[in-house]
């Protein structure tokens, strides 16, 4: 039962940010269609919001193994 817990405490901590990585890049291209010239802004913005939701799913984790160590 508590392998099962750990493997669901995962999923949830990491689905959140790969959802949100995926609609980053999603509008980032996207946008970058209908303004090619704003690609270098947009690209800059996107990284940005990669690191954030990176950081996030890495904090996530580090919580899920230090509480079932």
């Amino acid at each position: 039962m508590r392998n099962i817990t750990i493997v669901l405490m995962m999923l949830l901590s990491t689905l959140g940010p790969a959802i949100v990585i995926g609609l980053i890049g999603h509008s980032a291209v996207k946008a970058v269609g209908r303004n090619p010239a704003a690609s270098p802004r947009i690209l800059l913005a996107m990284i940005v919001a990669f690191l954030f939701a990176e950081a996030i799913a890495v904090m996530a984790l580090l919580m899920v193994f230090n509480l079932f160590k």
